[in-house]
């Protein structure tokens, strides 16, 4: 029976060719081969399983290799090359800092480093995870770091750039390795597969890129742990059980029952999806991550950046069309909200659930969702369109509607009265019924300016009145307690004839009442017929705490009152305790 080797091991780049996505990086290091220009130390941080360690052996092999090619890698057939594979090559050295991170083990390091290489030109040393090493060790290392003998080449390999010395830095070439893409795992995926003669779907592959979060070593083992658990065959639906993965399937369903308005089918899928032992944070945060997703496949130039298998990326597309812009906004604010505020809340499903019954309430038609929109005060284009530009509101010109109408009704109002006017015009020998049966016999001329007429409402009202209104509002609040109460305990006060104030203790209070200023406002201009009420609020100097008076201040402020209470004092000599 033959040894199993796993895949990350068995497929380990031992070329700068066969890395998987640092092409810049492994640029750089050719063409440093190619032109001589090597330094004394470099440096390798990244996150794990990008391939840090693997490019330093492949760089200690070239720069030892006997025979380079033309691309600048190594040949694999001389002396230098075949020790290096045999793993018995004296001129390379890997040291584990995790566990020999003493200052001995540094100087133990620094007695080798004299030594001059038998075989090549160089002698590499390869300090796995640096980062461990001890401060000591760090300043014990620094000279050697430095000031190397001309065929000693260090390569620093960690995870954790932070913490290494600001000194170490300083003395090394950095190499920052980024996060393998989703598509070129994927593509390795499907060359592993070929080798290893395995049938995977896309779908199921670009799931195992996803878990690896950016890692080619997290994402082979994830790959070799389905292959074991699928027998060679890993399909879409065998990855989501074995990884435990919610299956984009949920999403899709919530998504409709969302746009369908039907909250009893939102709790059934929660219900279903909290059953099958997924936290809230993880369904919450994939929600929000689901939005987006249609978000960015509303528009094809934005879809590519959503990288999933063909199968799901077209699904995602046409679910997108049945959603508007306004819509997604609101619905990723929602959720991202309900994200920031899962780990403070005690009831964590109620949470959940009073989240989803906010999305459906979304499902309504366009200009609701567009005035919702506006109420957050979301970011409007600098440059709006044609079809964007608010139009200015014309007063329609007098018709025949306005001449038919036999008794218009006028209301009243103590600044236009109506019975001065009469009187006016009986005085002058005019009455109203001549005027009007003249304005229905002469027709209206269209080129003539008409008058408009201004409908605006400013009739006066008394601080009775308008706590009436007031009070009239807090009653009909059922969902918003906190800002019933707070209508309730705090009255308004006249300041001017269409100025109110309104004096609270805390600050909470106020802002309760400025959040929702607007639709107390229109409450208060409909019931009392004026346009021009103004609210003002401002909180109550008798709650504000001041701070305590040391006994001389006190002393201070008596004296200021009466002056011979410091005669007082100095005659008798008192000091103050």
């Amino acid at each position: 029976m033959d040894n199993y080797i796993v895949s990350a091991r068995k497929y380990r780049p031992v070329t700068f060719r066969s890395v998987v996505g640092q092409e810049a990086l492994t640029t750089t290091l050719k063409n440093a081969i190619a032109g001589n220009k090597l330094a004394h130390a470099y440096l390798f941080c990244g996150p794990r399983g990008v391939g840090k360690t693997t490019c330093a052996r492949i760089f200690a092999k070239t720069i030892n290799c006997l025979n380079p090619t033309s691309e600048n890698e190594a040949c694999n057939q001389c002396e230098s090359c075949v020790a290096f594979d045999e793993q018995r090559s004296y001129n390379i050295h890997e040291l584990d800092a995790a566990s020999n991170n003493s200052v001995d083990d540094i100087r133990s390091l620094i007695d080798q480093v004299r030594i001059p290489p038998q075989i090549g030109k160089y002698k590499v040393y390869i300090i796995d995870e640096v980062h461990m090493l001890s401060t000591a060790a760090f300043n014990s290392f620094l000279k050697t770091l430095e000031e190397p003998p001309a065929h000693a080449i260090f390569i620093l390999a960690t995870t954790e750039k932070h913490k290494i010395i600001p000194t170490i830095l300083s003395r090394c070439q950095v190499y920052d390795f980024n996060r393998i893409s989703i598509a070129d795992i994927v593509n390795h995926l499907q060359y592993v597969a070929q080798e290893e003669n395995v049938t995977a779907e896309p779908e199921a592959l670009n799931i195992i890129a996803q878990k690896a979060d950016g890692g080619m070593r997290d994402a082979l083992s994830i790959f070799d742990q389905t292959v074991s658990y699928t027998a060679g065959n890993v399909t879409y639906k065998s990855v989501i059980e074995n990884l435990n993965v919610l299956d984009f399937e949920y999403y899709f369903r919530l998504t409709d029952a969302i746009l369908a308005g039907s909250v009893v089918d939102c709790l059934l899928v929660l219900n279903d999806i909290l059953n099958r032992g997924f936290e809230g944070q993880y369904i919450i945060s994939g929600i929000t991550s689901h939005f987006r997703d249609l978000l960015v496949c509303k528009d094809p130039v934005t879809a590519k950046l959503f990288e999933v298998g063909a199968s799901i990326r077209d699904r995602y597309v046409a679910t997108a069309k049945q959603c508007s812009n306004d819509f997604l906004y609101r619905a990723i604010e929602i959720a991202n909200d309900c994200d920031l505020n899962y780990r403070l809340s005690k009831n964590k499903r109620l949470l959940l659930e009073l989240t989803l019954i906010k999305l459906c309430q979304l499902s309504g038609s366009p200009s609701e969702l567009k005035n919702e929109v506006e109420k957050k005060n979301e970011l409007k284009p600098i440059t709006p369109s044609e079809k964007d530009r608010p139009k200015e509101k014309t007063e329609p010109a007098p018709t025949q509607n306005i001449v038919s109408e036999p008794k218009p009704e006028i209301k009243s109002t103590p600044q236009n009265e109506i019975k001065p006017v009469a009187k006016s015009l009986a005085g002058l020998g005019v009455s109203l019924s001549s005027l009007s049966e003249e304005s229905q016999e002469k027709p209206l001329e269209k080129d003539k300016p008409q008058e408009v007429v201004s409908t605006q409402n400013n009739q006066l009202f008394s601080e009775e009145e308008l706590q009436r209104a007031w009070l009239s509002f807090a009653e009909v609040l059922n969902e918003e307690k906190l800002l019933k109460n707070t209508m309730m305990l705090y009255k308004p006060k006249m300041l001017g004839n269409t100025v109110f104030e309104v004096e609270v203790s805390t600050e909470i209070n106020k802002s309760y009442l400025e959040d929702h200023g607007n639709a107390i406002l229109a409450h208060l201009r409909e019931n009392l017929l004026n346009d021009d009420i103004t609210m003002a609020i401002k909180i109550s100097e008798a709650t504000v705490v001041k701070k305590p008076l040391t006994s001389r201040e006190i002393f201070d402020e008596l004296v200021q009152q009466n002056p011979a209470l410091q005669k007082l004092s100095d005659e008798f000599d008192l000091e103050l305790s």
